[in-house]
Order: structure tokens, then sequence, then C-alpha cells
């Protein structure tokens, strides 16, 4: 018996069964599988979604970072209390899931120490820049 000829449909959806996708709500990688309509990697994600505060701490960054140099930096508590006042400390953890829905996209990234970084990964304190 002979190979499978595959075409190119298939190939389209095997590349995409393995293609690198991030959460819609958090921005974390989420491991290929066979479902590829998936946008949440958790029920937590799915249930939080994307509400106005998200998109209220992506343009705040943007704005931030629009603001310095190019070469420059910042928090994500910066943005927390951009927006926050008295209360910015409930909004560091969305201040850093916005931040990896922007590096899923490819707006800015994440970096310790000076180094880029993989957001999905990341612990303890972190910066937002723009793409080198």
């Amino acid at each position: 018996m002979g190979r499978a000829i595959r075409t190119e449909d298939d190939a389209r959806r095997l590349d995409a069964a393995h293609a690198e996708r991030t959460c819609a709500s958090c921005g974390r990688r989420m491991p290929a599988s066979a479902d590829t309509d998936t946008k949440w990697c958790s029920d937590a994600c799915r249930r939080h979604k994307l509400d106005d505060t998200d998109r209220t701490l992506e343009r705040t960054i943007d704005e931030l970072l629009d603001a310095r140099a190019t070469t420059s930096s910042i928090c994500p508590s910066d943005a927390a209390r951009a927006i926050g006042g008295e209360d910015w400390r409930d909004l560091m953890e969305p201040a850093r899931r916005a931040a990896r829905r922007m590096v899923a996209r490819g707006e800015v990234e994440i970096t310790q120490g000076g180094y880029v970084i993989d957001p999905s990964t990341a612990k303890g304190p972190i910066r937002i820049r723009r793409p080198r």
C-alpha cells in the first residue's frame, strides 16, 4: 500500500492544529489541540473574557509607551496606576494579562533584567517595551 496523498486543505488543517495559539483572555500560550477553535485556556478565562478594563489597560500601555523614548520601557504598575487610582493594586494582574495579549499580537515585548522573556512563564517583576 502506498502513502496517502495529502491535499493543500489537509496540510492547512494540520498546520492550524499544530500552530501556537494564545488565550484570548490572559495571553498565555495554549497547547496545540485538535480543537483549533478554542479561544480560552481555562474555564476561568472563558468566564472572564475581555471587558472594558482590559481594553483600557491595553490602550493605556500603548499611550504610556508612545509618550516615552523608543528605547524606554514601562512597568505594568504604571498602567494600573494610570487608570486605577487608589485601587491600582487590584489591576496589576489584569495589566500583566493585557501586556501578554499585546505580546501575542506582536505589539510589545516583555523583559526581565533587560532580556526578552516568554510572557507565559514570567514570574516576578516585568517590564514592557516596544519590539526592537
